[in-house]
């Protein structure tokens, strides 16, 4: 177990994707093989897995998450909603002067009123008026990361998210898959490259810094997920044929790992804290698509563990030496797993 500090790495702030690229699959790859790097296309993609190997997306869809509002008082209220409970029903971040006491009305985007329950955690219950869906996508603002330094507009709409997205529950993009369009897809399709999908709806906790110097101290976020039984088939006939299971991104393989600490991967729906540092051992995935993560990051720890924490402390001065884009507008790596179970 390393500790904090071991993450640390000095980023020039040029190199934080502010905006997309033109095109979604127009990014640059990093090829990672143990210690060589090949500096590629993100099409390359194609060419770097085999027929048989099997991709498996998160098709989670990011909410409008974001809402400005006002207490019955006037107070200010900025709401992020974290979790859908049920139709009217969230678990939400409030930032105002003074907590609410339960039974607090707030006006949202003057449209509607919701209603303050009970604590949980770090998060307030709101009761929404109407279906909380459609009151998200009807009023709702996207929540763009925090290092993004603009507001999010129709643009961002549309390229903060992936073109499979369809569960919606997240707050934050599957951002390995904003690398994938239509065209590219087909062509993996031809190539023989099976897709699967699982669903894990990303939680602002996903941005939250590491406060502790011993990571045995981090208190990890929960993230729900689902697996379904196709894409357990689709694991264990791709597995016995011998051919790699790619993760593409880290929910995903936060996923499919979650699922498998029995040994085998299971079909179900559960909460994860599962926390992923050197020393874990896969059970499941073989590679990895992944975008480049922040320091100290929870993300960049699982990274490290993928594929080796020397590895991946060259492939990110290999990054910055040759001007990759950073973080969720950034270029991606392809990754091999050095700790298979």
């Amino acid at each position: 177990m390393y500790a904090l500090s071991d993450y640390d790495f000095d980023l020039p702030p040029e190199l934080v994707a502010q905006t997309p690229l033109a095109e979604r699959s127009a990014s640059r790859l990093l090829h990672v093989e143990q210690h060589a790097f090949a500096d590629r296309a993100f099409t390359d993609i194609v060419d770097l897995l085999a027929p048989g190997d099997l991709l498996v997306f998160n098709n989670t869809r990011v909410l409008k998450a974001r809402f400005f509002g006002v207490k019955e008082t006037g107070g200010k209220v900025e709401a992020l909603v974290e979790r859908v409970l049920d139709p009217r029903t969230v678990h939400a971040q409030l930032r105002a002067s003074k907590s609410p006491p339960p039974g607090t009305r707030i006006r949202l985007a003057d449209a509607f009123d919701v209603v303050v329950g009970e604590r949980a955690g770090e998060f307030f219950t709101l009761t929404f008026p109407d279906d909380v869906f459609e009151l998200i996508e009807a009023h709702g603002r996207l929540p763009l990361p925090p290092y993004i330094e603009h507001a999010a507009d129709a643009h961002d709409e549309e390229r903060y998210q992936t073109v499979y997205a369809k569960e919606p529950g997240a707050v934050a993009a599957p951002t390995a898959g904003l690398h994938f369009d239509a065209p590219l897809l087909q062509r993996l399709q031809e190539r023989g490259v099976r897709m699967a999908y699982v669903t894990l709806h990303v939680g602002a906790g996903t941005f939250q810094p590491v406060r502790v110097e011993n990571l045995a101290e981090h208190q990890m976020h929960s993230e729900w997920y689902t697996i379904s039984q196709d894409t357990v088939d689709a694991v264990a006939e791709t597995r016995a044929a011998g051919r790699s299971v790619v993760a593409v991104g880290t929910t995903s393989l936060r996923a499919l790992e979650s699922a498998s600490q029995g040994g085998q991967l299971l079909a179900g729906s559960a909460d994860t804290r599962l926390f992923i540092t050197p020393g874990y051992r896969f059970h499941t995935v073989n590679r990895l698509i992944t975008n480049f993560h922040l320091p100290k990051s929870t993300l960049l720890m699982l990274v490290s563990a993928f594929a080796g924490y020397d590895t991946m402390r060259a492939v990110y001065r290999h990054a910055i030496e040759q001007r990759y884009r950073f973080f969720s507008y950034g270029d991606a790596m392809l990754l091999t797993c050095s700790n298979n179970a």
